[in-house]
């Protein structure tokens, strides 16, 4: 795969849903000649990745969150569902879907997410600047080294079959200037079931063309175990369900978390209550810890009881969880790290029900089940300690609980086990060689994904390990402890939309930066030290030039909120003529800005710095999640009049 012309490259390794959103933003955010490449390994998982690919989601699947929340733009929140309503094609879809009028609360089937994402990131390759093209790409990244001006990536690539036989992948090494890896999740080897992975009655990965074909294909007298119960696991339960399985459905829990199942006509909302100050006091031991935690939790639920009696009972918890989060990086900074692991671990699953619940479409099957006197469902509280062959030739489950230990039989198991989040465990390729050269590092503080600055750029032990950064689950454990994310939201598509906008933005900034700064030396005929000139050196620069203000807060006020408030608008707009109308503008109002340089060189370089400045802020703007999607659409006048009057 050569270069197309000169123009600098974006390597994008992954094209499910973190890559495929940071590609539309890529091809929305650039001004200049640029080169994306979308590369993926499994062509079925493209601009859908595990989640939401066809092959694993039957029509019965439906999204954890309303419908209503689903567009890949956090700035303009009903995209998805208009699209469903007046783009989508549906021929091929089954009642009750085919003549559904889609609405902000309620479901939608997640295997037409696919289909959304591939009309947006289409839409976004028509709307791009001249020189901007995407390549899509299919292979493995494999390995990846960095050089002076970017990064060579080895991929292996499919090259099908020969004479019977499968034939060797091919393998190329890319250049790439920059490059951004979305690799989405990774599965954990469940070492309980080590025995039967290959057996025909387990089934590993539930959202697997294979593990669908099982499910649906079971005799209904069939008894069920489903390890887990996270939100997958009422999945592949209501899939029963729904098809009229009679035989008893186990859900194994090691906690008997059991998630809430939203309102009818559950929005979105962002409260602002009090910091949880004793949270902030030095770290004992664990219990002590957790009686302040259950403490100031009932203040903080009986505070929103109160003074926010419009706030349903059901929600209470998700309302308390998202107050918290600004709060939630200083508490844990006083946890020491072994204590911060443990208590993630023991509580990650009750962490992710406060924070997010299911859509009755999904839950109300399971729940009735569950609670009738005869129903098939049964919660089952223990930890798994194996799965083996069964003399009967079905597979027994060892389930320990602190009351008793005992075994079921079952005709099919389904692994909910989850997610591997400590990459020195991912038995992948890239994996192994990036933490071998030292370009990738685990999250020191959580073992959850990488460790990885603001912007999202991949950290070594000795700082920035190159140009090489990272969206979606890889920024799990810095999530955590720099934004106080929980749960599923620590790499769910609400923390998936910010981060390709930072990413993408930061791209973009490090590529015109690095051509500016080429254009300069090839101008005056030496390197010197504007080669290593920064964007932070950048942003210095522009603070000093407007009178010594040296942070955006006290800067952010006349014209330069003004510029922001463009650009914010401008990197939001999907049209390449609205975009080029904000940009001319956007350019007048830096022009206007104070006082430039005399001499025109310095006047276009002045420019040119501001422009990282207000873009910066812009993409703090965009990314605020202290308002919700209609506030920031407010703040930035893209309100329509119906949303001006909610």
């Amino acid at each position: 795969m050569s270069r197309t012309g000169t123009r600098p490259r974006v390597l994008i390794v992954g094209a499910g849903l973190a890559g495929t959103a940071t590609a539309i933003r890529l091809l929305c955010f650039a001004r200049r000649p640029l080169e994306i490449v979308l590369l993926e390994r499994r062509s079925d998982y493209r601009s859908a990745g595990v989640a939401y690919h066809r092959d694993g989601n039957p029509w019965d699947y439906v999204f954890n969150i309303q419908a209503g929340r689903m567009s890949v733009f956090r700035e303009d929140v009903l995209d998805f569902v208009r699209w469903a309503n007046h783009e989508a094609d549906r021929s091929g879809w089954p009642e009750p879907w085919a003549g559904l009028r889609f609405v902000e609360q309620g479901p939608a089937p997640r295997r037409i997410f696919q289909d959304y994402l591939s009309d947006r990131l289409a839409e976004a390759r028509r709307e791009a600047p001249p020189g901007v093209v995407l390549v899509e790409a299919e292979g493995e990244a494999v390995d990846l080294e960095v050089r002076p001006t970017g990064a060579d990536v080895t991929i292996e690539q499919p090259s099908g079959r020969e004479g019977g036989a499968d034939r060797s992948p091919a393998v190329t090494v890319l250049r790439a200037d920059q490059v951004v890896l979305a690799t989405g999740l990774e599965l954990r080897e469940p070492v309980f079931a080590s025995e039967v992975r290959t057996h025909a009655s387990f089934v590993r990965n539930p959202y697997s063309a294979a593990g669908i074909r099982k499910l649906v294909s079971l005799p209904s007298e069939s008894t069920v175990a489903i390890v887990g119960s996270v939100l997958s696991a009422y999945d592949s339960a209501g899939l029963l369900l729904r098809q009229g399985h009679t035989g008893r459905i186990h859900l194994i829990s090691r906690t008997g978390t059991m998630f809430r199942t939203y309102p009818g006509g559950h929005e979105h909302g962002v409260l602002r209550l009090p910091c949880p100050k004793t949270l902030l006091e030095p770290y004992r031991n664990r219990e002590e810890f957790l009686v302040r935690i259950r403490a100031e939790w009932d203040t903080a639920c009986s505070t929103v009881v109160r003074e926010h009696p419009d706030v349903s009972p059901v929600v209470v918890a998700e309302r308390v969880v998202k107050a918290w989060e600004p709060h939630l990086p200083e508490a844990i900074e006083r946890i020491p790290t072994a204590e911060l692991r443990g208590l993630l671990d023991e509580f990650g699953t009750a962490l992710a029900a406060l924070r997010v619940g299911v859509l009755e479409y999904t839950m109300a099957v399971v729940e009735r089940a569950l609670h009738a006197a005869d129903g098939a469902v049964r919660l089952v509280v223990g930890k798994v300690e194996a799965v083996r062959p069964a003399e009967s030739g079905r597979l027994a489950v060892s389930v320990a609980s602190p009351q008793e230990e005992h075994t079921i039989e079952a005709d099919l198991v389904v692994s909910n086990f989850g997610r591997e989040s400590d990459y020195s465990r991912v038995d992948r390729p890239l994996w192994r060689n990036l933490l071998r050269r030292g370009i990738a590092e685990p999250h020191a503080r959580t073992g959850r994904g990488l460790e990885v600055d603001g912007r999202g750029v991949l950290l070594s032990p000795g700082g920035v390990a190159g140009p090489v950064s990272a969206v979606g689950a890889l920024r799990e454990g810095d999530e955590i402890v720099r934004n106080g994310r929980t749960g599923a939201f620590t790499f769910n598509l609400a923390a998936i939309k910010n981060h390709s906008i930072a990413v993408a933005a930061h791209v973009i900034e490090q590529l015109e930066v690095e051509e500016d700064v080429s254009a300069r030396i090839a101008e005056r005929s030496s390197a010197r030290s504007t080669a290593g000139r920064t964007a932070e050196s950048v942003a210095g620069n522009v603070a000093g030039r407007r009178g010594g203000v040296g942070n955006l807060e006290e800067a952010a006020r006349g014209e330069f909120e003004d510029a922001v408030v463009l650009e914010a608008r401008r990197l939001a707009s999907r049209g390449r003529i609205e975009r080029n109308l904000l940009d001319s503008r956007l350019d007048a109002c830096i022009r206007s800005m104070g006082e430039r340089p005399a001499a025109a060189v310095d006047a276009a370089r002045y420019d040119r710095l501001m422009r990282v400045v207000v873009n910066r802020a812009a993409v703090e703007r965009l990314t605020d999640v202290s308002v919700t999607p209609r506030q920031l659409r407010r703040q930035l006048g893209m309100a329509t009049a119906e949303e001006q009057e909610e």
